[in-house]
């Protein structure tokens, strides 16, 4: 059976790792997935409520611990409720009927004749004088998991489905729930000065100076070229830090352009070319093509990454807001050398994420401070100019699309070739830490890698149309290096790719002289994308659309996450003057069964924000010796004033697999977009963001 069981379930087979009846009539639930702001942890709540057939209100769910939680990887691609949530519904049903069973020889019936109300048993609808609290033993717990108990059926669902609020928002909203808020004893607070690039060495350090500035007390951890400044004060670490930048010395750092920042840069550079697909064949028909670019772009959370670690007793404990607590607990107790069993990380909520930020090196950061200052708790804190210019980024992706045509201009043959970075460099795939590069002795990087197309893809991610074409492929150029640390983004390729494809669909329906969305559906045979599409059609009013060039736009697209996620359509309706306004957008999504309605509405819209934000204005920019886009001023973000109206609709799909959501409207929004600019304008804007200069270019061309 254990083949057919999820991975998290294969990786953690005791069912006391997952679930615990603890006093006070709660239930500990404890999971390795994490929250990152998706709202996951109140929808796993809920699944287990709706199997133990508890109130999720006695729920304390405990989530990325290396001490106490299962190890379930990384929180990324989506997977939460896809693997994670299918190993709780299991994993609470099995421990349920263990349970049952129990009751019912002790009580001479059949399992069947027993319910539960809220943890409490019932026979025949009469109280039994038992419950969880007092009934369960240590044998219930003390089996490895089947997986051969069914869950309830949907029919049955009385929690899964709702809109229970989330437990985490009062703690948030009232700024006392983050990592950054985490106060403990012997506490010192702890600032970088950063290596400016890989390689370069430190050859001088005015630390009298950097004394003088910091007007305080300071003590300077200097391990090669890894340099801390630590103190119990964190306004004059802070203050030492912002001095150091200018007293420091270097040599061997790297030099870079703009033209380093532009995705045109890597079709001259090594690559590992594959082809995935498809093999080419010679054409004999009419060949279009189109090349869409978009630049690198930062993860932009709202606050800087921090991190907390303590060394006491040859134990170090570390507080982080990364994805995967496991991952990173095996990275520091390598890195330090250290007994795995001697080091624990947990998860603490950090202030946005979307993929591999700056969190993990922030908690490495505080690691190699600890282990160098015992029996104190460091408090590692980035400042915004170093997370904007040291957090790994989205790599630049040039997406280049060709469709050889039939006779009515619909493609027989379709090519996606990709120029891009890796867009996965965590450090369990290869990727270095900033502080490990800075150790002495570092490691030589790792070759450049992405996700396989089983997982998903990198650079390849949704570069595969779902159309009914009779032959396509994608050829994929993987830089064997870039400019700049690489690493996930929410959705990797997705959304450049999906920009790409589904605006040349636009192009080339107009040039068969189709409506966009009649072009799509004559060869689109899956259900439930054709459903989506119409849907969002219809209520964006897209029969009555309007002639091109009018300054006012309507565009639409859709696409399939990883093309085997959950299914979005989105429609934008925009204006062009001197800027591009977005006034409205409508989106439908078919994730299967949906846990919890208002967190996968809150998951749809702000992917739609997010997607809407990167391809109107978000540019990471190079030149000197690394980022100079390192504020909110040179690195602007869509502003709450500027978010559009948003209608979503759901369907409704209980019987049908739950699919990861968190990043299916990504990739149709940033299209929607593109194809509602050209509809206003009459002119087709191929690389983002669409800012003003690049619409001014396209209009004089």
């Amino acid at each position: 059976m254990s083949d057919t069981l999820p991975l998290s379930i294969i990786n953690n087979r005791r069912l006391e790792k997952w679930l615990r009846f603890d006093a006070g009539r709660t239930l500990r639930l404890a999971v390795g997935k994490v929250e990152i702001g998706q709202g996951v942890l109140i929808a796993l709540s809920q699944i287990a409520a709706e199997e133990l057939d508890i109130d999720v209100g006695r729920i304390d769910i405990l989530a990325g611990d290396t001490a106490d939680a299962p190890d379930e990887g990384s929180t990324s691609s989506s997977q939460s409720i896809e693997v994670s949530g299918r190993s709780v519904r299991l994993v609470s049903a099995e421990l349920r009927s263990r349970v049952l069973a129990r009751l019912a020889q002790r009580l001479n019936c059949s399992p069947a004749d027993l319910t539960v109300e809220d943890g409490a048993f019932l026979l025949d609808n009469q109280p039994t004088g038992h419950d969880y609290w007092s009934f369960v033993a240590d044998a219930d717990y003390a089996a490895d998991i089947t997986g051969l108990i069914a869950p309830k059926p949907p029919s049955a669902y009385k929690v899964v489905g709702q809109p229970v609020p989330r437990k985490d928002l009062i703690a948030k909203v009232s700024g006392a729930a983050f990592i950054h808020d985490i106060v403990r004893p012997d506490m010192l607070h702890a600032r970088m000065l950063r290596q400016p690039s890989r390689n370069a060495q430190l050859i001088a350090l005015d630390e009298t100076a950097i004394r003088r500035a910091a007007r305080g007390e300071i003590r300077v951890v200097r391990l090669g070229n890894f340099v801390a400044f630590v103190g119990p004060d964190e306004t004059v670490v802070q203050r030492a830090a912002v001095a150091a930048v200018s007293l420091a010395r270097w040599e061997g750092t790297r030099r870079l352009t703009p033209a380093h920042g532009e995705a045109s840069w890597f079709v001259d550079q090594p690559s590992d070319d594959r082809l995935v697909g498809d093999a080419p064949v010679a054409a004999t028909g009419t060949v279009v093509s189109a090349v869409y670019t978009r630049p690198f772009v930062a993860h932009a959370a709202m606050a800087p990454s921090c991190g907390l670690a303590e060394f006491r007793d040859g134990r170090l404990e570390v507080w982080s807001h990364t994805q995967g607590v496991y991952p990173l607990r095996n990275s520091i107790a390598e890195i330090l050398g250290l007994p795995t069993d001697k080091v624990v990380v947990r998860h603490a909520h950090g202030a946005g994420c979307y993929g591999h930020n700056g969190a993990d090196d922030a908690a490495l950061d505080a690691a190699v401070v600890a282990h160098h200052i015992p029996n104190h708790c460091i408090r590692m804190q980035w400042r915004r100019e170093e997370e904007f210019g040291f957090e790994p980024v989205s790599t630049a992706h040039r997406t280049r699309v060709a469709a050889e045509l039939d006779a009515g201009g619909r493609p027989v043959d379709w090519t996606t070739e990709v120029w891009a970075g890796s867009h996965v460099q965590r450090p369990i795939y290869g990727g270095l830490f900033l502080a490990q590069e800075a150790l002495p002795n570092p490691p030589a990087p790792a070759k450049a890698g992405d996700p396989p197309e089983a997982n998903g893809g990198g650079g390849t991610r949704n570069g595969t149309p779902l159309y009914d074409f009779a032959r396509k492929r994608i050829v994929h150029h993987l830089a064997l290096s870039t400019p700049v640390r690489t690493s996930s983004l929410r959705g990797l390729g997705a959304l450049p790719n999906v920009f790409a494809m589904e605006c040349f669909m636009d192009e080339l329906a107009e040039r068969a002289g189709m409506d966009p969305v009649a072009y799509r559906l004559s060869m689109l045979t899956d259900a439930r994308a054709r459903h989506l599409i119409e849907n969002v059609a219809a209520r964006c009013n897209w029969a009555a659309r309007w002639e091109v060039g009018t300054g006012r736009g309507l565009g639409l697209a859709w696409s399939r996450y990883k093309n085997k996620a959950a299914y979005a359509c989105v429609a934008v309706e925009l204006e062009v003057d001197k800027e591009i306004r977005l006034n409205r957008v409508w989106t439908c999504v078919d994730a299967g069964l949906v846990i919890n309605p208002d967190g996968a509405t809150n998951q749809i819209e702000g992917g739609i924000v997010h997607a809407a934000s990167m391809t109107l204005k978000e540019q990471v920019t190079l030149d000197g010796d690394g980022i100079t886009s390192l504020d909110w001023a040179s690195y602007p973000i869509l502003t709450f004033s500027e978010v559009p109206e948003i209608s979503t609709e759901i369907v409704h799909a209980p019987d049908l697999p739950t699919l990861g959501m968190g990043e299916c409207t990504f990739g149709p929004t940033a299209a929607a977009i593109g194809n509602a600019v050209y509809h206003a304008l009459g002119v087709r804007v191929r690389d983002m963001p669409l800012t003003r200069e690049r619409i001014a270019a396209a209009l004089v061309r």
